[in-house]
């Protein structure tokens, strides 16, 4: 089997459940892909953002989690950001069925199994 594909999640504090919910997807032992992401509650320094950058250089791809609460997140933001000055490739995915939040610039798709797994493939 072929090495797992590192994603990164850039999501809002607030979301950390919906995170939750996607990284429980990659625990089956055949999925063949691996997520991260760098939670913090506290304010982001210089420290943070550069382990930041650097699991985003590691990382085949990042997937963001939108919601209305991606607009005032400062951390996500900046996330997406370095993600974008990595030259990542980048999809959003709606964290809830009933918010279609827009982030300017990020294609954004409805959360589901297939649009997960084309990203995937497609690093």
């Amino acid at each position: 089997m072929a090495d797992k594909k590192i994603i990164f999640i850039a999501f809002a504090i607030e979301d950390e459940r919906q995170r939750d919910f996607l990284k429980g997807q990659s625990l089956h032992p055949r999925a063949p892909f691996e997520f991260i992401d760098m939670s913090v509650k506290q304010a982001y320094d210089k420290d943070w953002k550069d382990r930041v950058r650097t699991r985003i250089r590691r990382s085949d791809g990042v997937m963001v989690l939108v919601s209305r609460n991606s607009l005032t997140s400062s951390g996500q933001r900046w996330e997406i950001e370095c993600a974008k000055e990595e030259s990542k490739k980048i999809l959003g995915i709606w964290a809830y069925t009933n918010d279609r939040t827009i982030i300017p610039s990020i294609t954004t798709k409805e959360w589901s199994d297939l649009n997960i797994s084309n990203f995937i493939d497609s690093l």
